[in-house]
């Protein structure tokens, strides 16, 4: 066994039960990590210095086979059920020991590792991965430690990532080759039989949205940017909104994109870097982020190359729809170099309407705001899921319920009491369809959302007139700078108004019915601002 690189912890693999490897490589930079990627053959180098790799079978994260091990520390304080699985603590040692074995003989790549930018809240995080490249993404993705902590660094939570390892449904008890297992008592992540990079990052997020609650500090699946006057912004968002997108404004300083914490000192982010959807990217929609993916450091996932060109193609979704870019924050110009922020004086709420019937900007009372939260909508359109031909709506409370392992009230109590203390303005924006459903429709403007989102972020929409939707109960701006007046109100775009009437109805029962499983844990004012299906 050797150890090598240029930090090497004296807190050792075998702290962690991992013995008999061949080499250990300690906190490699990018330079050594693309050598070793390249020369292994799990990527290439497009022009500008992106490193391109594929992810095979797995182009984004398994649901279905994230499980937490059942211990009498934590089990009580688990929101068990369909998101939350448990696992025996006998399944969880029968594979680890698999993964103990299959790391024997291997090179490992080991990242030592922050995860907040508040240092008051900050988890140790060490990546053990058999990949070069994964560690390269591990490097990018969470903050680095100057070079003289990790001599003695000893860490909180360790991921161990044998992604080449396949566990046995038959005798390891889960549903499938692939496992992303959670250890709160042993502090301990194993994931194998994926290939995908993002298990990692949210394995860590998962961790943070158990552990942080307990502070008094908020978790929150988020991006976060900063005005000139220092007013801070937090803009929650399922995949597909477009949250790194907006928060990436030339304007404002960006905090992070998308996982954060709020504590009394204000808004903080966990990572040291972005993790940007770049499917249909374009340098004039999204100059900041198209950027990114021509420097080197920057790891493309299942973005489509030519062979011999080597040209990117970001409009070929052959391999995925959900193409990615990892790359450092400051890879974005104008980005906060402490990761922190003060106390949001606006929260904005993003979701991307399929059926084409909410208003693009409308503002929230606090009630409101924490009806959203538990409710997480978005609409997924044909060709972004196996099997969806049609918008499909999508409900993920607190805008991230696969990484909230507490009950979704804990997260949703906290959001309130934090917009009360703070005063914040929140707002409802749709980067949806307008016009029409997807289909018929066409997808809001990117310029109208930015300017409708400056707009807010600037007071600019304080006391413009508003009108209350009809069905949804929003309260809708009726003029905006930049934005034409009847882009505002979405059943003016539609050309069968009663269509819209039709499907404004049906979303609104989708909206009730979710909402049924929260009853009990709201009180009257949060069900009364809700949206209520038509009489």
């Amino acid at each position: 066994m050797t150890n090598t690189g240029p930090a090497v912890s004296t807190y050792g693999l075998d702290r962690h039960a991992v013995r008999n490897f061949d080499t250990a490589y300690w906190n490699l930079d990018a330079p050594a990590l693309y050598e070793m990627s390249v020369r292994r053959g799990d990527g290439v180098i497009a022009p500008g210095g992106a490193l391109v790799v594929q992810t095979g079978q797995h182009t984004g994260r398994s649901p279905k086979d994230k499980f937490i091990v059942d211990e009498p520390s934590t089990s009580g304080s688990i929101a068990w059920g369909d998101v939350n699985v448990a696992m025996t603590a006998e399944n969880y040692a029968r594979l680890y020991s698999k993964v103990q074995a299959h790391f024997q003989r291997r090179d490992l790549f080991v990242q030592d590792v922050y995860a907040g930018a508040d240092p008051e809240y900050r988890l140790r995080a060490r990546v053990v991965s058999e990949s070069p490249w994964h560690s390269l993404f591990a490097r990018n993705m969470f903050i680095q430690p100057p070079l003289a902590e990790l001599a003695d660094f000893v860490p909180d939570f360790t991921v161990l990532h044998a992604p080449y390892l396949h566990a046995d449904p038959a005798t390891d008890g889960t549903n499938s080759e692939c496992f992303v297992v959670v250890n709160f008592a042993e502090r301990v992540v194993i994931i194998g039989g994926t290939i995908y990079a993002g298990e990692i990052k949210k394995s860590i997020f998962s961790i943070l949205n158990y552990l942080l609650p307990e502070r008094d500090v908020l978790p929150m699946h988020c991006s976060a940017n900063i005005g000139a006057g220092g007013d801070a912004a937090i803009f929650f968002g399922l995949s597909g909104t477009g949250k790194t997108t907006i928060s990436a404004d030339g304007n404002r300083t960006l905090i992070g994109d998308d996982e954060h914490g709020w504590s009394d000192g204000g808004v903080f982010n966990f990572e040291g870097g972005c993790y940007a959807k770049v499917i249909n990217l374009s340098a004039q929609a999204e100059p900041e982020i198209y950027a990114t993916t021509h420097r080197f450091g920057t790891v493309l996932e299942n973005v489509v190359m030519d062979p011999l060109s080597r040209q990117l193609d970001f409009d070929d979704g052959s391999l995925t729809e959900n193409t990615r870019a990892s790359y450092p924050i400051d890879f974005i110009p104008n980005v906060a170099g402490n990761g922190r922020g003060g106390q949001p004086k606006n929260i904005v709420m993003l979701t991307a309407d399929a059926f084409g019937v909410l208003p693009p900007i409308s503002e929230l009372s606090a009630e409101q705001a924490m009806y959203h939260f538990l409710s997480g909508y978005t609409a997924r359109v044909a060709g972004t899921e196996k099997g969806v031909t049609e918008p499909k709506a999508t409900f993920s409370t607190c805008f991230g319920a696969p990484f909230m392992p507490r009950h979704p009230s804990v997260y949703a109590g906290m959001l309130g009491d934090k917009i009360r203390k703070s005063g914040a303005k929140c707002w409802l924006v749709n980067t949806g369809w307008t016009g029409g459903a997807y289909g018929t429709g066409q997808r809001m403007s990117i310029a109208h959302t930015r300017a409708m989102v400056r707009a807010a972020l600037d007071g600019k929409l304080a006391g413009v007139n508003t009108v209350r939707h009809p069905d949804f109960g929003l309260l809708i701006p009726q003029n905006c700078p930049e934005v034409p007046s009847d882009v505002l109100d979405p059943r003016l775009t539609w050309a069968d108004k009663s269509s819209y009437d039709q499907t404004a109805r049906d979303l609104t029962k989708r909206f009730a019915t979710n909402f049924k499983q929260f009853e009990p844990y709201v009180d009257e004012r949060i069900k009364a601002a809700g949206i209520h299906e038509a009489a």
